[in-house]
């Protein structure tokens, strides 16, 4: 007797035809992308009307070649710079979490991350250091640089981006414990105010295990520092 039955868990479907389960990878990632590519651009005109006004009000002749299509230009760049927050931990780990019999400690340095001060609304950027202590369970080493991604793409300062990576981490995989540095230099010190071309800002975020024991913590710190 032919039967079908669906099952929905982490965005897959199994469906069940005659007793075999065929795999499938769920339609609702790809809708839920369309559907936030129409929000988009449902908010597009707006924006673009916004960022004539600023081009206007900064005495600019908006209507002049080289301006004509800088609106619209700037208004896609701001949306790809801030998709951070249509985008959470769980849509992109998916089944990207292993269970693993691994107890020591596992490190992605030198992720390179970009963002925009909130305040004032130009970039900073530099490397961001990843560091976890399993509890059985480990995570697919790229979904670590697409959660730094999730964060940075949103209006920030650097204390929040470097807890929001650690937290999520955390949240994800309930490790012994998570580490979180970032280095980053900062336009708003750099091309404004003091004008300091070569500051650089450094945050941290330790739990668990790199909180509470001070030669784990070592442990980490070196290996970041080492080539």
């Amino acid at each position: 007797m032919e039967y079908q039955k669906v099952s929905e868990m982490n965005n897959v479907i199994v469906s069940c035809h005659n007793g075999f389960g065929d795999l499938t990878i769920e339609g609702k990632k790809r809708s839920e992308t369309s559907r936030k590519q129409a929000e988009d651009e449902s908010r597009l005109p707006a924006l673009q009307a916004a960022y004539t006004s600023i081009l206007q009000d900064l005495g600019e002749n908006t209507g002049r070649e080289g301006l004509l299509r800088t609106p619209l230009r700037a208004a896609k760049a701001m949306q790809f710079l801030t998709k951070g927050y249509h985008e959470t931990v769980y849509d992109i780990l998916n089944d990207a979490v292993f269970d693993e019999d691994h107890e020591e400690m596992v490190i992605v340095k030198d992720i390179d991350m970009f963002s925009l001060c909130e305040h004032h609304m130009v970039p900073f950027f530099g490397k961001v250091h990843i560091g976890y202590l399993p509890s059985k369970k480990v995570v697919g080493l790229s979904k670590l640089a697409r959660i730094v991604e999730i964060y940075s793409r949103r209006l920030q300062v650097q204390e929040r981006l470097t807890k929001q990576v650690a937290m999520a981490i955390s949240e994800a995989l309930h490790p012994v414990g998570v580490a979180v540095v970032i280095e980053a230099a900062h336009m708003c010190m750099v091309m404004r105010g003091v004008q300091k071309m070569n500051s650089r800002t450094v945050t941290s975020t330790m739990l668990g295990v790199f909180r509470e024991d001070p030669k784990t913590r070592e442990e980490f710190l070196s290996l970041i520092k080492s080539t």
